[in-house]
């Protein structure tokens, strides 16, 4: 009787970085106080303190709901690097794994928007021939960001799959 296979499952998932959700939150504030001011000032100048001042507190309700699910979603995002591809999790409702083989990586990208920059965070964006192909990791340190990418690669250069 011989051994089973090493599992792949020995692998451990990774999160995005805790900052993402620093990040996710400094945007929500930022509306939230916008909508805040916008609603209670129409509010206030259209039909006096009382409506501006509800207006004023719909608005907050509707940050703190917004900033609720916001982190929900950064805490949905995991991925995990096995030996022949990369599974990427994600989704708070609705529950999506994509697995990338890299084999059939054709490239690999990393962006960083403006206040992605200035939190130190990056997303990794892989290209494939598939045209549904969305897979990304978000909220990763610059540092982690750079190692994934020059790991997916090397991996993908020496398992191309002759596309």
């Amino acid at each position: 009787m011989t051994a089973p296979p090493p599992s792949n499952d020995a692998a451990e998932w990774r999160r995005p970085s805790p900052k993402l959700a620093t990040l996710r939150r400094a945007e929500v504030g930022l509306a939230t106080l916008i909508l805040m001011v916008g609603a209670g000032g129409l509010g206030w100048a259209a039909a006096g303190v009382q409506i501006g001042c509800v207006a004023l507190i719909v608005a907050l309700a509707a940050g703190v709901a917004l900033d609720f699910f916001a982190q929900r979603r950064v805490r949905a995002w995991s991925y995990r690097e096995r030996e022949d591809d990369l599974i990427v999790s994600r989704g708070v409702l609705v529950k999506r794994e994509s697995v990338v083989p890299y084999g059939r990586m054709q490239f690999v990208d990393v962006i960083a928007g403006p206040l992605e920059r200035v939190f130190g965070l990056a997303t990794v964006r892989m290209h494939t021939a598939a045209a549904a192909s969305d897979a990304r990791v978000p909220g990763l340190a610059k540092e982690e960001a750079a190692r994934l990418r020059d790991q997916l690669s090397r991996l993908g250069e020496s398992q191309a799959a002759g596309i």
